[in-house]
């Protein structure tokens, strides 16, 4: 049904994230300057799943089924403790146990099997949550820094949220455009 993600466009693309609305205070002015996701009305987050089914995908059957799917898996704390890096391009926050967020993406990924995690581009999948990868070194070191006194910020995993919005680096794409099309909480 075309009419669940109003807008889309042939550009735009969807992912299953799990909120992480604790981490805002930390992160939350770094990710404003340093991460697109930010800018385009994502929220903190660690990803379950991304690139995800492409909108015109998205039918009131298929949110049924991710209802049932993520009603399946308990609420779980959770505690952001470390800084981490993907090279020097991107600085994140890490879960103490990465196993809850591993186990939800690969539930996910078994139900979906044509939406690998990052489209299949990473031969391992490390949960975590981005501070940046924009900027440049110098400004993501800073951000490292500055979060750093933050920690450990401990959280609760509640729910997944089904986002949709354009591509990144789209061009002629406003900022802001990502938005929340369903959400569903876990057992």
């Amino acid at each position: 049904m075309p009419g669940l993600i109003p807008g889309a466009g042939p550009g735009w693309e969807t992912a299953l994230l799990l909120p992480v609305p604790a981490a805002e205070p930390a992160v939350g002015q770094h990710r404003a300057r340093l991460d697109e996701a930010a800018r385009d009305g994502v929220p903190a987050h660690i990803t379950v799943l991304y690139p995800f089914l492409p909108p015109a995908g998205i039918d009131e059957a298929l949110l049924a089924s991710l209802g049932r799917l993520f009603a399946g898996v308990a609420a779980f704390g959770f505690t952001l403790d470390r800084v981490g890096w993907f090279g020097e391009e991107v600085v994140w926050l890490g879960p103490r146990d990465p196993a809850p967020f591993t186990a939800l993406t690969g539930l996910a990924f078994t139900a979906f099997p044509s939406c690998p995690p990052y489209g299949g581009r990473h031969p391992e999948v490390i949960p975590h949550l981005t501070i940046g990868h924009a900027g440049g070194p110098q400004a993501l070191r800073a951000a490292a820094e500055s979060v750093r006194p933050c920690l450990p910020i401990e959280a609760t995993a509640m729910e997944v949220i089904l986002m949709a919005g354009p591509r990144p680096g789209t061009p002629g794409t406003p900022p802001g455009q990502w938005r929340a099309v369903a959400a569903f909480p876990l057992g």
